[in-house]
């Protein structure tokens, strides 16, 4: 790395997503919820012990995980929150998980009786969310077997093999303002919940993703558990001027090259761009090998934001760069060694995943997820929290 900064880089910015966060979780309060910040896939790309860390600080009290990996990393990390973890093989070896305090979800008998063989193991019981599916067809108990796996829970509940924690469940369509699907959604919960009730139990109740968490707050339940709104990118689809939410990411990279190009040259391979114009040409060192997908630039209509000024990428682009059309002028606006933002927050004028999202017709969960590489370096900024805007109130 080069004392003036690394050649690609992907910043994270902690007092976002503790803006973020506070926003999110007073929203929950004020429903009488309390907030788990899902931190699975490494934080969404943004580094899950960094924001574990910043969204405890900034009002979430749990944190959910995809694999018993992610919540024993977590652990390791010093990090002793409520932590959920949610989707495993009936095979795994669930008494570390159980041993370090981590609360388990369980869909099916094979999953309850592995999960109890490792509380057997550690000699400690285990903490279960039983997951109910209420449409989304994934995982998640059918309701069919429901008071089945319900019963065995209670039974092994009863002789102290088990804590049963929750009844959870996850939504569809919660992006769509008072979907149908969600209002079933709702209502196969509450009845799945009944039957836990009936049985003795008393667990609390999770089902609000981030949209959910924003817009209905009668779903809010005991705990809500936003994800993508964490990391500032909005579930509703609104672009970043119109949301309450502060992108945590910034993809950049530093000019290696800049060079005077003549009128008829072909740019990249294919030669799918030509120089219509004596130009310069300035090379940024990120490319599809760093998660910039190959097919951004399918039509010549990805930019960057280069000294001052969005400017178009042009050419296919290749493993390891992208070339930038600084225009005539370039020369005396553009330097090597200056940092070409590739996507970020955009109060700046540069791009945001939202708009890479659209570009690709996809969703902004794949594009920050999607950039992680050995050759980007991870920069984290605002660690400490401080006064500002953070102790804004939720306003969706």
């Amino acid at each position: 790395m080069s004392d003036r900064g690394p050649r690609a880089e992907l910043v994270v910015d902690l007092a976002a997503v503790r803006h973020n966060v506070g926003l999110l979780s007073r929203g929950a309060a004020a429903s009488g919820a309390a907030t788990m910040a899902v931190v699975k896939s490494d934080g969404y790309g943004h580094g899950a012990a960094d924001v574990a860390r910043a969204a405890l600080q900034a009002g979430a009290s749990w944190l959910g995980v995809c694999t018993l990996d992610e919540a024993l990393a977590l652990r390791a990390d010093g990090i002793e929150a409520p932590v959920l973890s949610w989707l495993h093989l009936p095979d795994e070896d669930f008494a570390p998980a159980v041993a370090a305090g981590v609360d388990l979800s369980v869909s099916s008998h094979g999953h309850l009786d592995a999960v109890l063989a490792g509380a057997r193991a550690v000699d400690r019981p285990a903490r279960l969310h039983l997951k109910i599916d209420t449409g989304l067809s994934r995982n998640g108990c059918p309701e069919d077997d429901w008071p089945d796996l319900v019963d065995a829970a209670a039974k092994a509940a009863a002789a102290g093999r088990c804590e049963v924690v929750a009844v959870w469940s996850h939504l569809a369509v919660a992006d769509v303002a008072r979907h149908p699907v969600t209002e079933a959604q709702a209502a196969r919960f509450d009845a799945a919940w009944r039957v836990a009730r009936d049985r003795g139990l008393t667990p609390i109740r999770h089902l609000a993703n981030s949209a959910a968490t924003m817009t209905r707050p009668d779903l809010h339940y005991d705990l809500v558990r936003p994800g993508i709104a964490v990391y500032g990118l909005d579930p509703l689809g609104r672009p970043v001027a119109e949301s309450p939410l502060r992108p945590a990411m910034t993809v950049r990279g530093r000019v290696v090259l800049v060079k005077q190009v003549r009128a008829g040259e072909g740019v990249s391979y294919g030669h799918e761009f030509t120089t219509p114009r004596d130009t310069v040409l300035a090379l940024v060192p990120i490319g599809y090998g760093d998660g910039v997908p190959r097919r951004m630039n399918f039509g010549g209509r990805m930019r960057v934001w280069l000294a001052g000024r969005s400017r178009p990428v042009v050419g296919r682009v290749c493993m390891d760069q992208v070339v930038v059309d600084c225009g005539p002028d370039g020369g005396a606006e553009v330097r090597e060694g200056d940092v070409a933002v590739l996507f970020g927050p955009g109060d700046d004028g540069a791009p945001t995943a939202q708009e890479w999202a659209d570009e690709l017709g996809t969703i902004h969960y794949e594009v920050v997820t999607g950039v992680q590489g050995r050759r980007m370096t991870r920069t984290v900024v605002g660690r400490e929290a401080g006064p500002g805007t953070e102790q804004e109130g939720a306003a969706w």
